[in-house]
């Protein structure tokens, strides 16, 4: 059976890669962090429940190396999810579409997130 003459479906080596499959790619990925994030924030509150050696045995892992890590990329998906999804709100509302204004709100998105990110760790570890 010959198959009809159409064309095909696009794909990914018919588009030119964009900033907004990169952003759309990161905000997935933050959403999993923040899910990550959410486990170690019951950890912390069990450890908490559970008494002062757990507590103390939490702590001391946050407060290490690997710990930080986290939660420092748990602060960034956080940010990062809260710009985007404010962005997301504009884009619900019909504004910021042109190419150059999603390019420029995306950028924006993932200033904001790595400044606010700075922003609290520097408050954090100062304070």
């Amino acid at each position: 059976m010959a198959q009809p003459d159409r064309p095909l479906s696009p794909h990914l080596g018919i588009y030119r890669w964009q900033v907004s499959n990169t952003l759309s790619i990161l905000h997935r990925i933050t959403g999993v962090g923040l899910g990550v994030g959410l486990l170690l924030l019951v950890t912390w509150l069990a450890a908490l429940a559970g008494g002062p050696q757990r507590f103390a045995g939490v702590m001391g892992f946050l407060a290490g190396p690997v710990g930080l890590l986290l939660l420092a990329g748990f602060s960034f998906c956080f940010f990062y999810h809260l710009a985007n999804g404010i962005r997301h709100l504009m884009w619900d509302a019909g504004r910021g579409f042109e190419p150059a204004v999603a390019r420029r709100s995306g950028w924006f998105t993932v200033s904001a997130a790595a400044v606010l990110t700075v922003l609290l760790w520097l408050l954090i570890l100062v304070f």
